[in-house]
């Protein structure tokens, strides 16, 4: 069931267990790993979400992205050398607007994704919304501030966290995690549309054949969708 969100006034401070902290450290190492392995091939990029954030569950993703990729065969190559298994390669577009993106799922909690057209400055905000990390900075064990689906503000304190609500707070949360307000507006806007009308799909997803590359799947997409043929055009000006 997807989290929904809470519009509570006050702050409230969460305290980890052990078996919290452990979890954590256990899934921050899985996605070193694979940042590692990137990483070696000089590709940068970052972990988002939960792991970032520090308040993970059983249920929390290991998502890690690459903000500026080269060519998808470099992400790829740097995978295969290291022996990290694929189990399915996607391009997905959440809607018309939003960037087209690859997703390399390992499994079906570990997923590499970067963008294939350029993103929006409010879209590379997202990340930084729900809060990121570097490679570095999950070996220096360092959390970061960022929003959960709930749009709870989540902050990183040396027992656990402490949360608040978003609503009502936007401006702050956008100076807090240094985004703009169109970003923190954007992501208000889509979480709450998800909370009234269920859990939307996305507007493409579609898995590549074995041998296909993602740079040809989306020059496949671009001749058979004017949508994305127009998203292409109108932010690679």
């Amino acid at each position: 069931m997807a989290r929904k969100p809470v519009t509570r006034a006050e702050r409230l401070e969460v305290v980890y267990n052990q078996k919290r902290w452990e979890l954590l450290k256990e899934l921050r190492s899985k996605a070193t790993q694979i940042m590692e392995v990137l990483n070696q091939s000089r590709l940068n990029s970052i972990v988002h979400g939960s792991i970032a954030r520090g308040d993970v569950s059983e249920k929390s993703d290991i998502d890690i992205f690459l903000p500026d990729p080269p060519s998808s065969f470099l992400i790829e190559t740097a995978l295969e050398r290291a022996g990290i298994p694929v189990n399915r390669r996607v391009i997905v577009q959440a809607t018309p607007l939003y960037a087209v993106k690859g997703h390399i799922e390992i499994d079906e909690q570990q997923c590499v994704s970067f963008p294939l057209v350029k993103l929006r400055p409010v879209e590379r905000g997202f990340y930084k919304f729900g809060g990121e990390a570097s490679l570095s900075m999950l070996k220096e064990d360092v959390r970061v501030p960022g929003v959960d689906k709930r749009l709870m503000l989540i902050e990183p304190t040396s027992k656990g966290h402490v949360e608040s609500t978003v609503i009502g707070h936007e401006e702050a949360v956008a100076h807090l995690l240094s985004v703009s307000l169109e970003t923190v507006f954007d992501r208000v806007r889509a979480l709450r549309r998800r909370d009234e009308v269920g859990r939307t799909g996305v507007f493409i997803e579609r898995e590549l054949l074995p041998n296909e590359t993602f740079e040809e799947a989306l020059k496949k997409l671009v001749d058979q969708n004017p949508a994305v043929r127009r998203r292409l055009k109108l932010f690679e000006k």
